[in-house]
């Protein structure tokens, strides 16, 4: 995939301000802190267009970046589950606006999922894989930051969320990747290839 341009278009938190030029999108979602703002950099190869912060949850709205002008397509970086200060009623609204997104949303093509690769998946990536399970587009698991594991580590990490997928009935892809070395970039590009 060629970049030319990317730019930030918009912050949407709510379904009304949605983009309506029916480009496809590109949804990224997972916790809050599992990396999601590096991901991004480093796949359109800039390092501070998605803001990356030490503070959890800084993602409060459906962020949509322009990859190639008039003629591309959206990512959107949704807003991350669970460490944000928000109140209850504030999540509660986020979880609606992201379901009604994976679900309804006519110019989703695919749903990257993100977990952080040393952990095995908490309650909280658990509940995104319910939320996700209801939508109609291919999703694909990346396993994040994978480059604080041994190589060894990294193979046991990615059996462990297959099993753990299997027992929650969800088969889909799983992709080691890291922001910092750049590994499942090219993977992450041939899925979004694919599906435009």
């Amino acid at each position: 995939m060629k970049i030319k341009t990317v730019e930030f278009i918009r912050s949407a938190p709510n379904w009304a301000v949605l983009p309506k030029d029916r480009k496809a999108e590109i949804a990224f979602a997972g916790r809050s802190n599992v990396g999601k703002s590096s991901l991004l950099n480093a796949l359109i190869g800039r390092k501070n267009l998605a803001r990356t912060s030490s503070t959890p949850g800084k993602t409060q709205a459906l962020n949509y970046y322009l990859v190639n002008g008039s003629a591309g397509f959206y990512l959107v970086d949704l807003p991350g589950f669970g460490y944000a200060k928000v109140s209850k009623k504030q999540r509660a609204e986020w979880q609606r606006l992201i379901g009604r997104y994976v679900t309804e949303r006519e110019e989703l093509r695919i749903i990257f999922h993100l977990i952080d690769s040393r952990h095995e998946p908490t309650r909280l990536d658990d509940e995104l894989i319910e939320i996700l399970r209801g939508s109609p587009v291919p999703r694909v698991i990346l396993l994040t930051k994978s480059d604080k594991l041994p190589k060894n580590q990294q193979r046991i990490r990615v059996a462990q969320v297959q099993k753990h997928l299997a027992g929650v009935g969800v088969e889909v892809p799983v992709v080691l990747t890291s922001a910092e070395k750049k590994t499942g970039m090219d993977e992450v590009w041939k899925w979004v290839e694919t599906l435009l």
